[in-house]
């Protein structure tokens, strides 16, 4: 028999088991869908959902358009898709899973990416917010700011990477424009090319918005109404997965999983009292990194630090999960963005072992934190202004850096009398 006359006996079969499960354990199936809503109210649905709205609301005003066209002079060469990515990129680093999986699929529906320049796009730009990683993961989960450095680094880093490697991923074709539209180069004239690229920018913008036509009210109605769709399916989620892993707990399956990977992080050199945050970390994010930073003292810090890495960049089910629902309105495939997060997983961990005597041995003494002030991040109205102040500072560090990318390349050009390409 094939896999795929398998796969929908194995659903059956599990969906079944899941039911008897939670029939045999009534308790624990209704505290952990509790507390999986809890998480969605108090966590996502304030932390995700104003930034689904925004991100609706900059594509309708064209406002990727502009950053798309500043910034094909770094996005391009580098990454192999337009510049939108770099607005998408910048989105997604600084709001966390799934913002930019939702931003590619909404490129992909106005044609402004191709599904290699999509799965490109959003295997490198599902990552965990900064809010998250500071606030809940160093100080709420580690106890130690001072981790958030070696950690950032490690897992923005090893996306940066993953970018780079994932150029590689497709066929060896031309992008698609950076302003998205086909039509939206001949919109300025036949002075296009003599003109700047800030003017481009803003006529592409221009020219964007004229397309959309939608008027304000009306954009804004469909922006939450998307938006909403999209929240209740990752609370769903959420949910799911909450219940699915307390009810395997509840059945010993854990623990067999534990002993599972007991061995295979010896056999690798890592301390196997790692395995319960690694299996946890493999379902959901937020358990995974818990239970490394609560890992045995005996258990050095490094090691830790690694294993939170590992989860970070992996995302857990759950999200990957979301990430599938979002894609498969899309052409674009989900297997690309596993294997991407699975490779960015592995890089972040050995990142983090070779970055931690250069960082972490010299670093000064980290300012003084309060836990019980620190923002875990998610919905408050500082973590919001906190991801607002991010997203500026990083979309205003890739345009300069675009610029700079443009100019050396036109420089480079004269001074080797080479024409334009």
């Amino acid at each position: 028999m094939s896999v795929k006359k398998l796969g929908l006996p194995l659903m059956l079969a599990s969906l079944a088991g899941l039911m008897l499960l939670m029939t045999v354990f009534p308790g624990a199936y209704l505290e952990s869908a509790l507390r999986g809503l809890a998480i969605w109210w108090d966590v996502l649905f304030p932390s995700l959902f104003p930034f689904f709205i925004i991100s609706e609301m900059m594509l309708g005003f064209g406002i990727v358009h502009l950053f798309g066209t500043l910034l094909d002079p770094l996005m391009k060469p580098l990454f192999r898709i337009p510049g939108s990515g770099g607005f998408v990129a910048a989105m997604g680093y600084v709001s966390g899973y799934p913002i930019g999986a939702k931003l590619t699929a909404k490129l992909w529906e106005q044609n402004m990416v191709t599904r290699d320049e999509g799965e490109r796009l959003v295997a490198f730009t599902t990552s965990s917010d900064p809010i998250f990683l500071i606030g809940a993961v160093s100080v709420g989960f580690f106890h130690n700011p001072k981790i958030a450095i070696i950690l950032a680094a490690a897992h923005y880093g090893g996306g940066f990477l993953i970018g780079l490697l994932m150029r590689f991923h497709g066929k060896q074709r031309a992008t698609s424009g950076g302003g998205g539209s086909p039509n939206a180069a001949s919109a300025t004239g036949e002075g296009e090319a003599k003109s700047s690229r800030i003017h481009r920018a803003f006529a592409a913008m221009h020219h964007a918005r004229m397309q959309d036509g939608r008027g304000m009210g009306e954009m804004l109605r469909q922006a939450v109404e998307s938006s909403l769709k999209l929240i209740i399916v990752v609370g769903g989620l959420v949910v799911f997965f909450s219940v699915f892993l307390e009810l395997l707990t509840q059945a010993g399956v854990m623990k067999s999983l534990y002993l599972m990977l007991d061995h295979l992080l010896t056999a690798v050199g890592f301390p196997p009292s790692l395995s319960e945050a690694l299996v946890g970390g493999l379902f959901e994010v937020t358990l995974g990194a818990r239970s490394a930073g609560e890992a045995a003292s005996s258990v050095p810090l490094p090691y830790k630090a690694a294993a939170a890495a590992f989860i970070l960049s992996w995302g857990g089910l759950s999200v990957h999960a979301q990430i599938a629902s979002i894609l498969h309105a899309t052409n674009l495939r989900y297997l690309p963005f596993m294997f991407a997060r699975l490779i960015h997983a592995l890089i972040a961990a050995f990142l983090v072992l070779l970055l931690w005597d250069p960082l972490m041995g010299t670093m000064m003494p980290a300012p003084a934190f309060n836990p019980l002030q620190a923002d875990p991040g998610f919905g408050a109205a500082g973590g919001f202004a906190d991801r607002i102040a991010y997203f500026c500072l990083l979309i205003a560090f890739m345009t300069l850096a675009s610029a700079l990318w443009a100019w050396l390349r036109a420089w480079w050009r004269s001074a080797n009398h080479r024409p334009a390409k």
